[in-house]
């Protein structure tokens, strides 16, 4: 089955950039969508990013402007460049893969913490 490795999380000061990636097993170009959702400690998932084959992106209100998501159709790879970071990202961020006709992968996730 089609595999997602996220890699990139880590411990970053606030104000600080990261760079989280997703890379999948084969490719993910057509009629998909790949992006990002997170989930701090006691609260709901909530989308971050996605952006689709034909590059539209869409972001949530809580990280427009300092959020930029790409995608590496060669590499099967979406990253996620984050900056400005403020303690309130602290989450797991979970990398997402979506088909057009149902099929829906999950990453297992990287850790984001954000210190003050």
């Amino acid at each position: 089955q089609l595999q997602l490795a996220e890699s990139g999380g880590g411990l970053v000061q606030a104000g600080g950039p990261l760079r989280p990636s997703c890379a999948a097993s084969r490719s993910t170009y057509s009629s998909s969508i790949m992006g990002w959702d997170r989930q701090a400690p006691g609260k709901q998932r909530e989308l971050v990013a996605r952006i689709s084959s034909a590059g539209v992106r869409v972001y949530a209100d809580s990280v427009q402007g300092r959020v930029t998501i790409s995608r590496d159709n060669g590499e099967y790879t979406v990253y996620l460049q984050m900056n400005s970071l403020k303690p309130e990202d602290t989450a797991v961020y979970y990398c997402n893969l979506a088909f057009t006709g149902g099929l829906n992968y999950w990453g297992q996730g990287t850790q984001v913490t954000v210190s003050s």
